[in-house]
């Protein structure tokens, strides 16, 4: 056979010895096609894909971890405002509460739970009534029980609010933050707490990573931003928002120094601005 243009092709010698194979595009890609349908895989090819998917592992693995944190830090922060708008509310009522002229105050649980919401709307633009779509879980859930816990106190303060004759009722918001906190751990796997390095209630003592937060803040100029932290590798949330004597305060807490203050307590001889507290927050990564 002549091929166009060149010499003779020889033809197979016999049957006993095979013609070389002409590849062709076409049968190349057969081959290729064949292979990957049914010739066994390449010892690296499964290495590559085993490397792939566990590198898609870990990073949703430390995307959920960051995911979770970040709503517990957003929670853990707004249920320490939310606390302390409640401290606020009573101190703003605390003339009407300790008036001994007066019997029934009107201060009732609703009337508390409306001026709560507005002004915790005023500091977070967060509406307590309908809370926004994008809240986390986490918050949803918990900020409606923290204002429920908060609504129960002064409920069950109502007999001693409304008592005529009285004045001093001990009512006061060191008192409604402890129980507030309280009543509210008691239902969460979330814990809230009021602490000082030297608390009038024992209840409230510091623990040893509280009483080291607490040393810290005393330590420095005052400010207002929590102290966040990830402890236990990162296993559970501890934050401590801190808490400053304000005017009103140093009628219980003021100079002088050891003189019996107004509820049978030993004045600390404390400043405006000196350091009364924090709020303290636990929350775990893994759960709900």
């Amino acid at each position: 056979m002549r091929r166009p243009g060149g010499r003779p092709q020889k033809a197979c010698p016999s049957k006993s010895r095979k013609c070389p194979t002409i590849t062709t595009k076409a049968s190349a890609g057969w081959r290729a096609e064949n292979d990957r349908n049914g010739a066994p895989m390449k010892p690296h090819t499964g290495l590559r894909i085993v490397l792939i998917l566990a590198s898609m592992l870990l990073w949703w693995n430390l995307s959920w971890a960051q995911t979770h944190r970040a709503e517990r830090e957003y929670t853990a922060q707004n249920l320490a405002t939310l606390l302390n708008v409640g401290r606020l509310v009573i101190e703003r009522n605390q003339t009407l509460i300790n008036d001994p002229q007066k019997g029934d105050k009107g201060f009732t649980p609703e009337v508390f739970e409306h001026q709560v919401v507005e002004e915790f709307l005023r500091q977070t633009t967060i509406d307590l009534n309908r809370l926004p779509s994008d809240l986390p879980s986490l918050a949803k859930t918990q900020l409606p029980l923290l204002l429920q816990s908060s609504k129960e106190v002064v409920a069950d303060a109502q007999f001693v609010i409304n008592q005529r004759g009285i004045g001093y009722k001990n009512f006061i918001p060191a008192t409604f933050g402890s129980q507030a906190a309280r009543k509210f751990s008691n239902r969460s796997h979330v814990k809230i707490k009021q602490t000082a390095l030297n608390p009038r209630n024992l209840k409230n003592a510091p623990d040893g990573y509280e009483e080291q937060v607490l040393n810290r803040l005393a330590a420095q100029p005052v400010s207002h931003a929590p102290v966040t932290e990830w402890i236990d590798d990162g296993k559970l949330l501890r934050t401590m928002t801190p808490i400053y004597y304000s005017q009103d305060c140093l009628v219980c807490h003021g100079a002088p120094k050891g003189m019996l203050d107004i509820s049978g307590y030993l004045r600390e001889g404390a400043r405006e601005g000196d350091l009364a507290g924090a709020i303290s927050i636990q929350i775990p990564l893994n759960n709900p």
